[in-house]
């Protein structure tokens, strides 16, 4: 355990440093109020044109804080995935980091937990403009902090799962493949409930949003921070089985990914894949 920690806060530092310092922290400020905020304000004008609605419409809080919090998803699933291809392709320091006296499945969870953090400052904010600015009903005095943080906990979870999924996937794929964190993001983003309730996709589809944990997951914060639930979906559900689920889901997609990510490690150490490099 001592080893997992150390691999994952050397990460985390790693992560932060690649993706912080490619320019002064002045301007790495900007840029990191400027993002969310200019993806809200896109996000009020789709919402205005397309659904004939502005933020007094009932469903505007339940798609803006779907939105808000679907960040960590991009964030963590971009930032384990694309390790694996940057590390072997970009840097080539994979083969490096294989032999070297840390576990590289924590090392990886790490450079999401890099992501992740800088995602939470773009979640935060785009929270204050909401509350601040669009009139969102979200405040930190009535939020149900219990199920808040035990919802944070089983989400950022099964995103962590998620991610060391993919990197398993980009373990035995070359960088054309790259983009497969933005790809299972995009797909994702329907199929959750993020921005619009599972009763508008397809009934074949509908399914599909339930065995997900992201879904069980932005149903959780919308209740704990709107106390009730904007979307058909889950209207009958009690938060007791919203969180049920949300347990379940996890626990399936973890053990999902540990079992995949373990074949595909081995199975790249074994084809010598740890070194691939494509050269474009």
């Amino acid at each position: 355990m001592r080893e997992a920690l150390r691999s994952f806060k050397m990460a985390t530092w790693l992560g932060w440093q690649i993706e912080s310092n490619w320019t002064d922290p002045f301007l790495f400020a900007i840029y990191s109020i400027a993002k969310p905020v200019s993806a809200a304000l896109i996000l009020v004008v789709m919402y205005s044109v397309v659904a004939q609605g502005g933020p007094g419409h009932p469903l505007f809080p339940y798609m803006y804080i779907g939105n808000a919090f679907y960040i960590y998803v991009g964030s963590v699933l971009i930032g384990i995935s694309w390790a694996i291809i940057g590390d072997r392709e970009e840097y080539g320091t994979l083969k490096y980091i294989v032999v070297a006296p840390l576990r590289l499945a924590w090392y990886l969870l790490g450079r999401g937990m890099a992501r992740l953090i800088i995602g939470t400052l773009s979640v935060i904010i785009t929270l204050a403009i909401g509350a601040w600015f669009l009139q969102v009903p979200i405040s930190l005095a009535t939020t149900n902090w219990p199920l808040f943080i035990l919802a944070m906990i089983l989400g950022l979870a099964g995103l962590m799962a998620g991610g060391l999924l993919l990197a398993g996937v980009s373990f035995l794929i070359a960088r054309h493949a790259g983009f497969i964190g933005e790809a299972v993001a995009g797909a994702l983003f329907l199929f959750t409930g993020a921005i619009f309730p599972l009763e508008v996709l397809p009934r074949a589809l509908q399914p599909i949003g339930y065995i997900l944990p992201v879904t069980h997951w932005l149903e959780a914060i919308r209740r704990a921070m709107l106390h009730t639930s904007a979307s058909p979906t889950f209207a009958a559900w009690g938060d007791a089985l919203v969180i049920g689920a949300l347990v379940i889901s996890t626990l399936m997609w973890c053990a999902i990914a540990v079992t995949y990510y373990r074949y595909a490690e081995n199975r790249a150490r074994a084809l010598g894949l740890l070194d691939w490099q494509t050269q474009y």
